[in-house]
């Protein structure tokens, strides 16, 4: 079993950034792919962005991309996912999540098999 708490959430202007941070009780993601999912109100849990345990490998949701970055530390201790110029429609509940390592990642929240309690991210326009 693992467990992983995010952090990093907050109310922030839109063209604002955030970084998000997914701590891991072990070095899952040494071994295992990570992922960022959102899920604002009313809507359906929706894919962000992935990495692959090795770190190599990238995977961004269209809706995002150029602005928002993942990385993971070292260790495999914790996934990042840096968000920029971030947008109204940005604000959900985020997730970090530890699914199988295949490659390329996953976009499908059934793949992953961990899940932390996630972190609110408000942007305000």
């Amino acid at each position: 079993q693992v467990q992983l708490v995010e952090s990093g959430g907050g109310l922030v202007q839109a063209g604002g950034s955030l970084r998000l941070s997914c701590a891991a009780s072990r070095r899952i993601f040494s071994t295992n792919n990570g992922g960022w999912f959102r899920q604002a109100p009313g809507k359906e849990r929706e894919f962000v962005a992935a990495i692959t345990w090795g770190g190599a490998t990238t995977v961004y949701a269209d809706s995002v991309k150029g602005r928002f970055s993942i990385s993971r530390d070292i260790n495999g201790e914790a996934v990042y996912l840096q968000m920029n110029s971030l947008k109204s429609e940005d604000t959900a509940v985020y997730y970090c999540a530890a699914g199988r390592p295949r490659l390329p990642p996953q976009v499908q929240g059934a793949a992953y098999d961990y899940w932390g309690q996630g972190t609110q991210v408000t942007v305000s326009s």
